[in-house]
């Protein structure tokens, strides 16, 4: 049977041990636990030896949970600060009070009557306390980590432990006596030409066994692929332009003709902040273009237009709204420009919605561009990004006349639709000045990459999964 040096060398140190972590045998061996394994590994394919892996959980306070560690979780320190009872408006003034008085509640410390939070007769120590104290001690046993992981406390790692032993088979090797000569796994120009080769002990290979796995950097799947969109449109000639992610309804919806009793306004579509934002000049253009449709053929959409509507602060629900602002900012052709974005809706989050996700803006203004246009700039994109088959159905959005939803055909799944597009009605553009055609669309980019990578589930793509990370191959557009 022919042995390399290495796993000889693992043998004569195991006889000796007869079973040992992969940690102490590296030590003796003068070389890394990672070798070690690999060599046993080699040695358990002829049943020289048995390897056994064992994955503990290993807890490490947080930074958070170091502090606690040392001056007592919030609601120990809030209790401790009680002395009988206390009206609740004082109570909350605690600076640990937001946290504590729900766990006070919990545990049963307090209870509230009357506006006051009257002490238990008994504070005894929880099961948190316990564990915090027995992970800051470093104790080898733990009673459980309690809710110290869901509070931020306590990080949780894994540590590997290999334990190798040799077997009948491999202890009856050793006996028999081993060559442990060096092995050669390089010749060089003087040791073929003078013939010595022949003489020395060359290391044996086998193509049968897999190396160990190198695992490289790399960019996060989605990443790459937003980068490749970005790069694709650059490549056709676009520009790029951005925007804040919190944006006035001004600008969200009613830059963009869009009623101010349209459902996509109401909360339960999106984010409102506490705060307004003023009205650019010129906002009149549109107040007049909602109510009458100003110096247009539109009539508008009638009513009366309120501009504190227009002044609250959302969480950009899509990014037309940064488009808008740079056409309003160039009014003159030839505008070719995109935008990359993250929006945000009030979602129920499941595995093909989320609250917030990227959007691909496009605009393209210049004098003779037209519908046929608009739907070649979209033909082109998909076919770059993949998908050969697309096709275009009649849809309708309150800010482009005529509109359509880009489809593309995807084996298994059949036709998905991946946005919307049009050409910006007059009623959107006419109050900044611009008279030529404007084609517009908007892209789901994370519906794309689902696609592309192949998943199920679109929260996948925002995770933090190295094992996903490492096994998605590095795709390069031709």
């Amino acid at each position: 049977m022919e042995l390399t040096v290495n796993e000889k060398r693992l043998l004569l140190i195991l006889q000796k041990h007869t079973s040992a972590d992969a940690e102490v045998l590296a030590d003796e061996l003068a070389a890394d636990p990672g070798s070690v394994v690999q060599w046993a590994h080699l040695a358990a394919g002829r049943d020289l030896v048995r390897i056994m892996r064992d994955v503990r959980e290993r807890y490490h306070l947080t930074e958070e949970g170091e502090l606690y560690a040392q001056e007592g979780l919030p609601e120990r320190q809030v209790i401790e600060s009680i002395d009988g009872e206390i009206p609740m408006g004082e109570l909350s003034r605690h600076p640990l009070a937001k946290v504590a008085i729900g766990w006070m509640r919990k545990y049963g410390w307090i209870r509230i009557e009357g506006g006051i939070a009257k002490k238990a007769a008994s504070i005894p120590e929880t099961d948190d306390e316990r564990a915090l104290r027995a992970i800051a001690s470093g104790e080898d046993e733990t009673p459980g980590i309690g809710d110290l992981k869901s509070r931020g406390l306590v990080a949780i790692s894994e540590e590997v432990r290999w334990n190798i032993s040799i077997t009948p088979k491999g202890d009856e090797i050793v006996r028999k006596g081993l060559d442990l000569r060096p092995e050669i796994g390089t010749l060089t120009r003087e040791q073929i030409l003078s013939g010595s080769w022949r003489d020395e002990s060359l290391r044996r290979y086998s193509l049968a066994t897999p190396p160990r796995r190198i695992y490289p950097g790399k960019i996060h799947p989605y990443r790459r692929i937003l980068d490749e969109v970005r790069t694709l449109l650059l490549e056709m000639g676009f520009s790029e332009f951005s925007g804040d992610i919190v944006q006035s309804a001004f600008w969200n919806f009613d830059a963009l003709f869009q009623p101010q009793d349209h459902p996509a306004r109401e909360m339960q579509d999106t984010f409102y902040l506490d705060v307004t934002s003023p009205l650019p000049d010129g906002w009149e253009k549109i107040r007049d273009m909602h109510e009458h449709g100003g110096a247009t053929s539109s009539t508008g959409w009638g009513g009366r237009w309120n501009p504190e509507k227009a002044r609250a602060s959302v969480l950009r629900t899509h990014s037309t709204a940064l488009s808008i602002q740079y056409l309003a900012a160039h009014p003159e052709p030839p505008v070719k420009a995109f935008s990359l974005s993250r929006v945000y809706r009030r979602e129920s989050i499941d595995p093909t919605h989320l609250a917030e996700f990227e959007q691909l803006e496009g605009i393209v203004m210049d004098n003779d561009v037209t519908f046929n246009n608009l739907l070649g700039f979209l033909k082109e994109f998909y076919h770059r990004m993949g998908f050969s088959d697309v096709r275009f159905r009649p849809a309708y959005f309150p800010y482009t006349e005529p509109s359509v939803e880009p489809e593309v055909w995807v084996d298994g799944l059949g036709w998905v639709e991946l946005g919307g597009a049009g050409i910006f009605r007059e009623e959107v553009t006419a109050p900044f000045g611009i008279t030529q055609p404007v084609l517009a669309w908007g892209l789901g980019i994370s519906r794309v990459a689902m696609l592309r990578l192949g998943l199920s589930d679109l929260r996948q793509l925002y995770k933090s999964d190295i094992d996903w990370v490492r096994s998605t191959p590095s795709y390069r557009r031709s």
